[in-house]
């Protein structure tokens, strides 16, 4: 009695190994060829923890808020079309947490993450403002020694003046940077300053989820319009 049942048991745990063999097989199979994204974006909401960035002159929401809600809404478009993205900040904290903001650590933690990934290109949000409270709109900044990067900065711009004419009833045109994001790699990068808080109309927009909407959505199109480019 005492052999069949072990019999028995052999017979049960070899089927057991061969099904968790072929589970595994199977398991590993679908690892090595999980399809990986093609293109990768980071995508750097600027800002975050104790460095707030400016503030809405009218609504005092500060500007490392709106650039993080912002950043969200173009990561959920791109991932719809099955592009890679990778954010430098996930949440409202700065990438260095100490007492004390330590804002060139923070920088060297963007840096490092945008270095880890190898990129396609780089989209760093920001707001801006002016002493002067007319000037509003969305402008976009490139790094003058990348044409890639200055291809990627008109092909947002353009896409964001068809706001830029509704709103503010003009064009705007892509300007030189000397700006740390743009120059740490060598990955095609943009900034886009998306209005001016210190101009209460942009003010007033920036917080509207409709507008954010807008926002996003003409910069993921000039994204895949650089892509178009290069692809």
């Amino acid at each position: 009695m005492f052999f069949v049942i072990k019999k028995r048991m052999l017979i049960i745990t070899g089927v057991v190994l061969i099904s968790v063999m072929v589970s595994l097989a199977v398991t590993a199979s679908a690892m090595a060829f999980s399809p990986t994204p093609a293109v990768v974006v980071v995508l750097d909401a600027g800002h975050g923890g104790k460095d707030g960035g400016t503030s809405g002159v009218n609504s005092g929401v500060s500007e490392a808020e709106i650039n993080l809600i912002l950043v969200k809404k173009i990561e959920g478009l791109l991932k719809a079309q099955n592009i890679g993205v990778i954010l430098t900040r996930k949440d409202e904290n700065s990438l260095y947490t100490e007492s004390v903001t330590k804002k060139h650590r923070d920088m060297e933690a963007r840096k490092k993450i945008i270095l880890d990934t190898c990129p396609t290109l780089v989209v760093s949000i920001h707001c801006n403002k002016f002493p002067d409270s007319s000037r509003r709109g969305a402008q976009v900044f490139y790094e003058p020694l990348s044409e890639k990067g200055k291809t990627l900065a008109l092909s947002i711009q353009n896409n964001l003046n068809t706001i830029n004419n509704d709103y503010v009833g003009r064009a705007f045109t892509i300007l030189k940077g000397d700006y740390y994001i743009l120059h740490c790699s060598a990955y095609p990068s943009a900034i886009v300053e998306c209005g001016f808080l210190s101009n209460s109309e942009d003010d007033a927009l920036l917080n509207k989820p409709d507008y954010q909407d807008k926002l996003a959505y003409r910069i993921f199109c000039g994204i895949l319009g650089y892509l178009s480019t290069v692809e």
